[in-house]
């Protein structure tokens, strides 16, 4: 099976291993930063496969430099959103501070 076979491609941001909600950034993250092995990343997840944990990775070694960017692309997002919610805490946050003071 080809390896693009194993995914879906939703948008240029958004690569999802198919057959489940999970995009390669969860695992190849869990993998590359994380330090984590195949196995465990599988564990982890039960709806992904090992077999499709394998398939991320070697996906990722084959288009490492597009990988990367889109990696680079998702931490970026994440630090956005979590910056915006800092600045801009929802209500229950505010009121749990409040009382936590």
């Amino acid at each position: 099976m080809e390896l693009e076979n194993y995914f879906d491609f939703l948008a240029p941001d958004d690569i999802r291993i198919k057959g489940t909600r999970i995009g390669i950034e969860t695992i190849l993250y869990d993998y590359l930063h994380r330090g984590q092995s195949p196995e465990d990343i599988a564990v982890r997840y039960p709806s992904v496969t090992l077999e499709q944990v394998y398939a991320t990775i070697t996906y990722y070694l084959h288009h490492r430099e597009t990988v990367n960017a889109y990696l680079e692309d998702w931490l970026a997002h994440g630090r956005r959103m979590q910056e915006a919610q800092q600045q801009n805490p929802p209500p229950v946050v505010i009121k749990l501070r409040t009382l936590a003071a």
